[in-house]
């Protein structure tokens, strides 16, 4: 057992106890006018300071490991759950190596109490994002079923008018709902990534056509960075991937300015392919750019409350392209334009 300074007491003290009896035994000796035996002193000196030495040495040692095996006991009990830490307490005695395991175990706490703390601000947030989301089309439904209700059912003019409108409210949950239960599958693995060998350029003609009228509407040109003239084989979920690119080419649409563009472009690089989708909008401010996957997260939120979706289509892109175990990026300047790219695998 390797305790420095409890030993280090203990023959202070012993050693400050010898020479006060080999003192007491010199007065003594005097005052009673006997002669003086430094033979004796000495030996008197080394067996009080050996006697003291041992029975101090067990008083505080038996102290510190009482209060020390004590509280190392009830730590590995939180740590291990079991009856290892007897084991372990008789294997590790050392005072230096308690300090260690105990200064692991709390550095292991205030880990855990950080994350804990993270995930209660993020569960709050979350809570209040998905409440303000559904806020606003509830209270749309409400107004415009009470305006009918008073009487507005029985004129054509309006009946129709306030009815398309509540439901194109109820779409807008319905797709909050399934954006959410997309990401919730995504994140906890339910959803599964079914890889395949299937060309690029088709997903994006295909999606390029989905878009099309909304792009029209502000005269935006959906175009492709070159001229590709034979299949891109990549290897992916094709369906996700058509998630991914749909949701980046109509965000792309939906912030770009009128008489803009949308731009795909797709790079070989050695063993994969880097899939870009750009255009010249608004852009993105800078502080902005770390936060644009998160749920919810919206760069202008008074503009971007007035444009349908449900505010987690850049959370789904993310998960979709982890779940392929490739990247996506972002590069943006505001007032020029933002470009998007993710990688894929080519196929074998």
């Amino acid at each position: 057992m390797r305790v420095e300074r409890p030993e280090l007491l203990a023959a202070v003290v012993a050693i400050l106890l010898g020479i006060l009896s080999s003192l007491g035994y010199w007065l003594g000796s005097l005052l009673l006018s006997l002669p003086v035996s430094y033979g004796m002193m000495l030996g008197m000196f080394i067996g009080v300071t050996s006697v003291c030495f041992l029975a101090v040495r067990f008083v505080i040692l038996q102290f510190i490991y009482a209060k020390v095996k004590l509280i190392y006991k009830n730590i590995h009990e939180l740590k291990l759950g079991s009856d290892e830490e007897e084991d372990l307490i008789a294997q590790s005695s050392d005072l230096k190596t308690v300090e260690r395991e105990v200064s692991e175990w709390a550095e292991e706490r205030f880990t855990e109490i950080r994350e804990l703390k993270e995930r209660e601000s993020f569960r709050r947030e979350f809570i209040g994002n998905v409440s303000h989301e559904l806020k606003t089309p509830i209270f749309n439904i409400q107004g415009y079923i009470l305006t009918l209700l008073d009487g507005a059912i029985d004129d054509p003019k309006i009946n129709m008018k306030y009815l398309n409108r509540a439901n194109k409210s109820v779409e807008r949950m319905i797709n909050l709902v399934q954006d959410m239960d997309v990401l919730n599958k995504l994140e906890s693995g339910v959803m599964d990534v079914r890889k395949q060998s299937f060309d690029i350029l088709k997903v994006c003609k295909e999606v390029f056509e989905m878009v099309e009228e909304k792009a029209a509407e502000k005269n935006i040109k959906l175009k492709y960075k070159k001229e590709y003239d034979k299949p891109i084989k990549v290897e992916g979920d094709p369906n996700r991937i058509e998630q991914v690119l749909s949701n980046l080419v109509m965000n792309a649409v939906k912030y770009s300015k009128t008489n803009g563009y949308v731009e795909i472009g797709i790079f070989d690089m050695a063993d994969k392919y880097l899939i870009e989708v750009s255009d010249d909008g608004l852009g993105i401010p800078e502080n902005d750019v770390p936060r644009i996957f998160e749920r919810f997260y919206r760069v202008d939120k008074s503009r971007s409350r007035d444009i349908a979706g449900s505010g987690l289509g850049l959370a789904i892109v993310k998960h979709i392209i982890d779940a392929h175990k490739q990247t996506i990026n972002v590069r943006s300047t505001e007032g020029v334009g933002s470009t998007f790219s993710f990688t894929l695998k080519k196929a074998k």
